[in-house]
């Protein structure tokens, strides 16, 4: 049987242009797609995404367009159906149904670092482990500080939480300069930030439970496993299952952005099809010569429609979810959240308002402090490991970093404060996420030097 790899075939020129022949054709559109895609690929592109939106949100909550940009968050939209209301306005509906996504995407990648990524070992599991709680209990407890006893104590789950898209793109940035390990760092330490940001709020904000929908929406999970225990292909259909349990979850008084956590942390990680099935799949296909004969009901097109198949379940549903999802959540998801919740007027701010100061100062202080002293502690009970190329500055520099708390930071805040405290915590939150990243960037250009040196 002749490999497809030196399988030489002529081409003639045509509309759709020449290419290798183990490559896809070429159309004319791709001389705009191609340029995008490589955008889009840019492990920074994200976070640019993400602040050009705040800016923008910020401009305009400042702007003569205030007064219409802030009523459009409070548009109502939704459905009554007799006595049944399922409607919340523009603002919730971004910050409880979309921003479900991107919690999922981060279940995703947390259970795709655990099972098959670097997290696999557990001792520098341990480490970002460690470290994510370290960078949310002394943050916390610095806010409480200055809080306790105060109108604003209830904001202490503000300050727990890191941005992964700022701190990846920030890391991006830098390029070579830093290293692997550091990158993996860092990204599980956001990843556990995350799950630990929703998890303070479905304890913490939520004030009437009802169990009758709690135990609606278990048996809803019973029904997902059974779907994958069975052999449920479709994503279409898993989809559609979630947002009914999202519904439940919606009325059982938890916040429904648990749900994308939960379903995340349940997705499979094994492949319907192994490597040796699909290369005995493919041999099939190249084993027929070129021709006209894969139109048509016949056994050709059979066998290619199997081999579309094997190539797309070749991968796990959670790294086929991940690829699928990440655009989105990136590229829409995020920045519309920041779109409509960045926005704060800026007019009469006082930046030294008590709860912007603790925002500040659990951020600024609190995130290098906990990542250091637990990753510190950690290592010294030799429950956890340090990569020869982690030095502890550069963990330090890295702990400054994890202040930037953007994303998750704005979407505690909206549920822990009341109107009138809301906008010096937003306020607290953009400086400490701008000083976060301005000093973990220079801190981290000082601690490091090009690949091929060391730190």
């Amino acid at each position: 049987m002749t490999s497809c790899t030196n399988n030489k075939m002529n081409h003639k020129s045509t509309g759709i242009g020449r290419g290798h022949p183990t490559q896809l054709p070429k159309a004319r559109i791709d001389w705009l797609i191609q340029p995008v895609s490589r955008f889009l690929k840019i492990e920074a592109a994200a976070g640019a995404v993400l602040l050009m939106t705040a800016l923008a949100a910020l401009y305009l909550a400042n702007s003569p367009y205030s007064e219409w940009f802030n009523r459009l968050w409070h548009i109502s939209i939704g459905v009554n159906i007799g006595s049944v209301e399922f409607e919340r306005s523009l603002h919730a509906w971004i910050n409880d149904a979309v921003m479900t996504l991107f919690f999922f995407l981060i279940a995703l990648e947390l259970k795709r670092e655990m099972v098959l990524g670097e997290l696999r070992s557990p001792r520098l599991a341990i480490l970002s482990i460690s470290a994510a709680i370290g960078g949310m209990l002394l943050p916390a407890s610095i806010y409480l500080y200055f809080q306790f006893g105060e109108p604003g104590q209830q904001g202490w789950g503000t300050v727990m939480a890191t941005d992964t898209a700022f701190v990846i793109g920030c890391l991006a940035l830098l390029g070579t300069r830093i290293p692997k390990s550091l990158r993996v760092f860092m990204l599980s330490l956001a990843i556990v930030d995350d799950i630990g940001a929703i998890i303070v709020v479905a304890v913490g904000y939520n004030d009437h439970i009802h169990w009758l929908a709690i135990g609606a929406a278990l048996l809803g999970f019973v029904v997902v496993k059974a779907m994958a225990l069975i052999g449920v292909r479709s994503i279409t259909l898993f989809f559609i299952v979630g947002g009914l349990i999202w519904m439940v979850v919606d009325a059982s008084g938890i916040h429904p952005t648990v749900t994308g956590i939960i379903l995340g942390l349940m997705t499979p990680t094994h492949k319907w099809v192994n490597d040796d099935r699909l290369h005995t799949i493919m041999d099939c296909v190249v084993a027929y010569p070129p021709g006209d004969h894969w139109s048509g009901d016949t056994l050709d097109r059979q066998v290619l429609k199997t081999a579309e198949a094997a190539a797309r379940e070749a991968l796990s549903p959670v790294e086929r979810l991940e690829i699928m999802l990440h655009p989105w959540v990136g590229f829409v998801v995020m920045p519309l959240f920041a779109f409509a919740n960045a926005g704060i007027p800026l007019t009469g701010t006082d930046f030294t308002a008590p709860v912007t100061l603790a925002v500040f100062l659990g951020f600024v202080l609190g995130k290098p402090a906990g990542v250091v002293l637990f990753s510190w502690i950690a290592v010294q009970l030799h429950i956890a490991t340090l990569p020869k190329d982690l030095p502890w500055r550069a963990i330090f520099a890295g702990g400054i970093l994890a202040g930037i708390g953007f994303t998750m930071a704005l979407f505690i805040a909206n549920l822990a404060y009341s109107p009138e405290q809301l906008s010096a915590a937003k306020l607290g939150i953009l400086c400490a996420s701008a000083f976060s990243a301005l000093m973990g960037l220079i801190l981290l250009r000082f601690f490091t030097q090009p690949k091929n040196s060391q730190i």
